[in-house]
């Protein structure tokens, strides 16, 4: 195994989420002036890139026992059915396996280090997330399978923004949390759209998505509940002073959602429209972040 292809088996484009979530919360901690380690800062971006790797790869793993990924024929590359370095042949199932179990090991010893540098509380944090990034796809729980992974992906993402702020302010606050929610909440909208072109494989294989529960006809909907569920929490942090006025640069992100909605009511089965509205959902939730980081930032 090369060291190349052990990185682009961690998907490394989609860590953009955890990128900006990071980001977030450092802004998060600046913006109130409790930013006090740039090194610490660093260790909390790279661990927190390295869990959501591991978390990847251990999808990965799941989804080649289950045999999900062997049954998708109607993924939508590079953005769903997994990297399927397995079913190519690049790695085993049991080297993925290790691979994205020893990714998730490494994190505790520098988690240990953060928490001594910073306060009890980051155990919690960090325990926490790494038990929603197995549960999402391991048995006995597999969340993904029951129709409650969007829900495991928001308390994770959520966690990311806390957890980056908490590193450096050494305690918890609202506005972190609202942040992190209201980013979380997109985050999820992206795992959520993703499922559509899968559906079927998830079906025949028993991974119940919500997508596979309900429909893909009410993609859209709930699609837009969770744009509009974003700008709630956004306004009521902004309502309540608890985020900044410049947080409202965050609102440029309905331009993509709006086009990727536009795509969804259109048609949410067909190939040609997803292609649009997949990146589109993606762009639209990075976008938020890095806005809402700015907007805290410039207050």
């Amino acid at each position: 195994m090369s060291i190349a292809t052990l990185i682009a088996a961690t998907r490394p484009a989609f860590l953009s989420v955890t990128l900006v979530g990071v980001i977030l919360g450092l802004c998060s901690a600046g913006a109130e002036g409790t930013f006090l380690s740039p090194l610490l800062a660093t260790i909390t971006l790279i661990f927190a890139l390295v869990a959501h790797a591991g978390a990847n790869v251990i999808n990965d793993y799941y989804d080649a026992i289950s045999g999900c990924d062997a049954a998708n024929v109607d993924r939508i590359f590079p953005f769903t059915g997994g990297s399927r370095f397995i079913q190519n042949g690049r790695l085993s199932t049991k080297q993925t396996a290790i691979f994205g179990y020893s990714l998730l090991s490494i994190v505790i010893p520098a988690g240990i280090y953060l928490i001594n540098e910073s306060g009890p509380g980051l155990i919690i944090i960090g325990l926490f997330g790494l038990f929603v990034g197995w549960a999402y796809s391991a048995k006995p729980l597999a969340l993904q399978s029951r129709g409650i992974g969007e829900i495991a992906i928001m308390v994770a993402w959520t966690l990311v923004v806390v957890g980056s702020d908490y590193v450096q302010r050494g305690k918890f606050s609202l506005t972190p949390f609202l942040a992190g929610f209201a980013y979380s909440i997109l985050v999820a909208n992206v795992l959520f759209i993703n499922q559509i072109p899968d559906r079927i494989a998830d079906a025949a294989t028993g991974k119940r998505t919500l997508i596979v529960l309900f429909g893909a006809a009410i993609s859209p909907w709930i699609s837009l509940l969770l744009y509009l569920s974003a700008l709630v929490v956004l306004a009521y942090g902004m309502l309540t002073n608890t985020l900044p006025m410049a947080s409202a640069l965050a609102l440029s992100a309905v331009i993509p959602a709006s086009q990727s909605l536009r795509c969804l009511f259109l048609n949410p089965t067909s190939t040609e429209q997803l292609r649009i509205a997949i990146p589109k959902t993606i762009q639209s939730c990075l976008m938020f972040g890095i806005l809402l980081s700015a907007g805290l930032i410039l207050k």
